[in-house]
């Protein structure tokens, strides 16, 4: 997979479209390369070893957390198409941003991706990184186009289910190789160093002004989205990880996977002190934004009589801030900020 930009007639990528994913295998992400000028370069990345000879020059990234670690290490210009969009983009990236193609709002076609010949392709799902989505990592192989995903969806493989379970908890290091990878691919360590860095101490004061449980833990439930049946954070995703961070307790923890769909009766039995609730701006699921979810829940008479809903302690996040991400920090800031402005911390 030596990068080069492919010239791909639509009807040859039709034929790939009818070809198998390749297997996945969990693996950390390892760069190795010159010290000096960095290229050539090998990533391993979730078993697949990807070669660069030189830094991308046109990227297409398919997912918006992959998207805004690539725009927050400045290389916009190397960037010709984005996808799968859930929020608006970060304020201080929307000026970057507003330079590339949105390809789509949710998953891009591999004719629409391909249309603009990227020589690197990178993604933040399994599902998005499948032919069934925007295109698998052999159909992108077969092209000459190495193809990322990361680093903390290896354990699910190709086509992996976003609800599925995982034996191992995300952590905020497995952010950062993803931001040291794209950072060491787009020819740029020192500016993923510098994103690291500034995303460990904002995490550090996140977790210094949250304050130290006094014993009585706060509860908290994470509503992503959907109102039948309702997506809310289990226990391996970025919503735990950053609730074991603030001494949060999810009320779902015990449960592997990283989106359960549960019963509203089962979350008012459990009745947390607060709702963490997501604000997204697709159109994918019932209730999506925040305002939604607020409105279900207190005309919803299972969910009316919770103690947060009838105190309204709602904490607003981007849908974005809920997935494994650069946001978790400012998941990691909002949470800490409503507990005070609760009196629950």
């Amino acid at each position: 997979m030596r990068i080069r930009t492919p010239l791909v007639a639509l009807a040859a990528a039709s034929l790939l479209l009818a070809q198998g994913c390749s297997g996945g295998e969990a693996a950390s992400s390892q760069a190795s390369g010159s010290a000096s000028a960095g290229f050539p370069l090998t990533i391993t990345n979730c078993g697949r070893e990807l070669h660069f000879d030189q830094a991308p020059e046109r990227t297409v990234s398919l997912n918006q957390s992959s998207t805004e670690i690539q725009l927050s290490l400045g290389v916009a210009d190397q960037m010709v198409g984005t996808a799968t969009w859930t929020d608006p983009v970060l304020e201080n990236l929307a000026e970057d941003n507003e330079k590339i193609e949105r390809l789509a709002d949710n998953n891009a076609s591999l004719e629409t991706v391909l249309s603009v010949s990227p020589d690197f392709v990178s993604a933040s799902f399994p599902n998005t990184l499948d032919d069934t989505g925007s295109g698998s990592y052999q159909t992108y192989a077969d092209l000459g186009v190495p193809a990322y995903l990361a680093p903390n969806q290896c354990e699910k493989g190709d086509s992996g289910n976003g609800d599925s379970e995982k034996s191992k908890l995300l952590e905020m290091d497995d952010i950062y190789q993803e931001i040291r990878d794209l950072a060491a691919i787009h020819g740029v360590p020192d500016k993923g160093d510098e994103l690291v860095g500034s995303l460990q101490d904002r995490l550090d004061a996140a977790i210094s002004d949250a304050g130290a449980s006094d014993g009585d833990d706060v509860t908290a439930a994470f509503w992503f989205a959907n109102s039948e049946s309702p997506y809310v954070a289990g226990g391996t995703g970025a919503s735990q990880m950053i609730s074991n961070d603030l001494s949060v307790t999810n009320v779902y923890s015990d449960d592997a996977k990283e989106w359960p769909q549960v019963s509203w009766e089962d979350l008012a039995a459990k009745n947390p002190d607060v709702l963490v609730i997501g604000d997204l701006t697709r159109k994918s699921q019932t209730a999506e934004t925040a305002d939604a979810k607020i409105e279900y829940l207190k005309s919803n008479p299972v969910t009316a009589q919770m103690d947060a809903v009838r105190n309204e302690r709602f904490i607003i996040v981007a849908g974005g801030d809920m997935n494994p991400s650069i946001r978790n920090v400012d998941l990691a800031e909002k949470l800490s900020a409503g507990m005070k402005q609760y009196g629950l911390r």
